[in-house]
């Protein structure tokens, strides 16, 4: 009988103490875990379009070091992407923050065809990866009241990836434009896409971005302006346009 009491006993005390464990156990990860008001909500879907009265364009580490060892993209096609959505932004005064990292250490100045295209822009140098983390840029991007970010840089999988992550933790829409950035190769490149989209980032290109801001040829203050930037950044579209106007001066 004392054997059975024994054993009774010893059982009640491991499932007390497991029942204690657990408890523990779940009160350990309640305190753990962030506050409700800090737990990242589903991104809403971006359903409206580009203004230049929501927009700030952020043009990220354009430098030598990064575009030799591009190869998502061919360099030229990228750089032209990138100065006609640099053109663009400068005709819709568009605000522009340009970031550079290490430049002097390592990366090099600015590319040409992005300094020409933001003239008056000084870069915002770094060491840190994610340009977000350095309060210059966030405290740019903050000052200008907009609530989409365009964004484009070298390279995809970092440097644009890293920054965009955070703004979207921030409640900013954040658009990365695809054919102005560009990364070590087409698979760097793709799952950083891949996982931008599934954090709610919205893909584009920069000929969307620019009719976006246009959105009706009807503004002639900025529709000849816009037309001189196809002619040199979108050449097959320039072509269409420039055959249109050869038939209209033939009647």
């Amino acid at each position: 009988m004392s054997v059975a009491i024994n054993r009774f006993l010893s059982a009640t005390i491991c499932v007390i103490a497991a029942i204690s464990s657990s408890g523990q156990s779940v009160a350990a990860d309640a305190a753990s875990a962030p506050p409700a008001a800090v737990r990242r909500q589903p991104q809403a879907p971006v359903l409206d379009q580009l203004t230049p009265e929501n927009s700030v364009l952020l043009l990220i580490d354009f430098q030598p070091q990064y575009a030799f060892s591009t190869r998502s993209i061919d360099i030229d096609s990228m750089l032209n992407a990138t100065a006609g959505l640099a053109e663009a932004a400068q005709l819709f005064k568009i605000p522009t923050i340009v970031t550079t990292i290490t430049a002097d250490a390592f990366a090099g100045p600015l590319l040409d065809a992005v300094r020409e295209t933001t003239p008056g822009i000084a870069p915002i140098d770094r060491t840190v990866i994610n340009a977000w983390n350095d309060p210059r840029v966030a405290k740019a991007v903050r000052a200008t009241g907009r609530s989409k970010i365009v964004m484009a840089g070298l390279w995809t999988d970092n440097c644009v990836m890293l920054p965009a992550l955070r703004a979207l933790s921030e409640g900013y829409e954040v658009y990365v434009v695809t054919d102005a950035s560009g990364d070590y190769d087409a698979a760097s490149h793709e799952r950083a896409i891949q996982r931008l989209v599934q954090a709610g980032a919205v893909p584009i290109t920069w000929l969307p971005v620019a009719l976006e801001w246009q959105a009706d040829w009807a503004r002639s203050e900025t529709a000849a302006g816009l037309n001189a930037i196809l002619r040199r950044h979108a050449a097959a579209l320039a072509a269409g346009g420039q055959y249109r106007q050869s038939l209209v001066n033939r009647r």
